[in-house]
């Protein structure tokens, strides 16, 4: 697909300098360069800035608010030459209200006293379509690689505890010497189609009228072909014969690999899975575009940003191959 990196979370050239990540004395220099920037990262909400929530707001590697970390910065690579690492502040105790921190979407924002009254952490979800795709690669990079050290902080060998190392790129165990590593989950998510139909379903507890493309977990042993084509049937019943890849999206929610396919339906009879999905249906390309002109009442558009909605576009336009 000649689009494929245009999507959100997308390539953007970062060059994460990967060589540096075992250089205690380059990375000890770059943190005190003055220009180098370090994100501080709250409970996976970064640090956001601007008016319009459009930038990430790096910060001085000796600020104060990094008084707040309770483990070492993590290099993300050099962009335009300028280092730029992230910080996890989770132990820091707002006074906001946090009632809202499990939501789907997070409406609310935390600031941290002193900082400049537009510097908030904010839900990724809620302003990742404003931010460049440097950016948005580098927001997703730290968001991605916080989440696995927040849940991997003991040894999966012999249950000791692990130390952070490379960077932030690995864990060690002191205890029986084994090395962990960040994963991705690799999910597919498809664009099942059947004439000027496309196949759309919603999970329980997605907001009302949420409809997006179906998607699944790849196991073991499997290929993408095969994951399309399992977890369409599993979910939906349908059959999905031939399947094209179109493109992938990093999606730090909170660190999988979403492979964009396209797979062509070979049956039109759904019979859902209640334990996968609330509703599948089949949607005309009339009625998606009616629906992501916001004149749909019975369903949203797939949210802006998220693969699905790129997806849909892109079929919407003609503009898959």
């Amino acid at each position: 697909m000649k689009l494929a990196e245009t999507v959100t979370f997308g390539g953007s050239g970062l060059d994460r300098a990967a060589h540096l990540r075992g250089d205690a004395d380059a990375l000890s220099s770059l943190l005190d360069n003055p220009d180098t920037g370090v994100l501080p990262v709250w409970r996976g909400k970064p640090l956001i800035g601007g008016e319009d929530r459009d930038r990430p707001a790096w910060q001085s590697a000796n600020h104060p608010i990094f008084s707040e970390a309770d483990e070492a910065p993590i290099f993300l690579g050099l962009d335009n030459g300028v280092a730029r690492f992230a910080r996890d502040i989770s132990g820091w105790e707002p006074d906001e209200n946090l009632d809202t921190l499990n939501q789907f979407l997070d409406p609310s924002e935390q600031y941290y006293p002193g900082l400049p009254d537009d510097e908030r952490f904010s839900e990724l979800r809620a302003i990742m379509t404003h931010l460049t795709p440097r950016d948005a690669e580098l927001i997703t990079a730290a968001k991605a690689i916080g989440s696995w050290h927040e849940t991997h902080g003991y040894c999966a060998r012999c249950g000791a505890k692990s130390t952070i190392s490379m960077a932030g790129w690995q864990r060690d165990c002191d205890a029986c010497g084994a090395h962990h590593f960040p994963r991705t989950d690799p999910v597919v998510i498809m664009l099942v189609t059947h004439g000027n139909s496309v196949l759309m379903g919603r999970s329980p507890g997605w907001p009302e009228g949420m409809y997006s493309c179906l998607a699944g977990f790849v196991e073991p042993g499997e290929t993408i072909e095969a994951a399309v084509r399992r977890e369409t049937f599993e979910e939906s019943g349908i059959r999905v014969g031939e399947v094209e890849y179109l493109s992938s999206q990093p999606w730090p929610f909170p660190a999988s690999l979403m492979f964009g396919c396209r797979g062509h339906a070979l049956s039109t009879d759904i019979t859902i899975d209640p334990v996968e999905i609330e509703d599948a249906i089949w949607v005309t390309r009339e009625e998606m575009m009616e629906t992501f002109a916001g004149n749909n009442p019975k369903m949203k558009a797939a949210r802006k940003g998220a693969i699905a909605h790129f997806l849909l576009l892109n079929w919407l336009r003609d503009t898959l191959d």
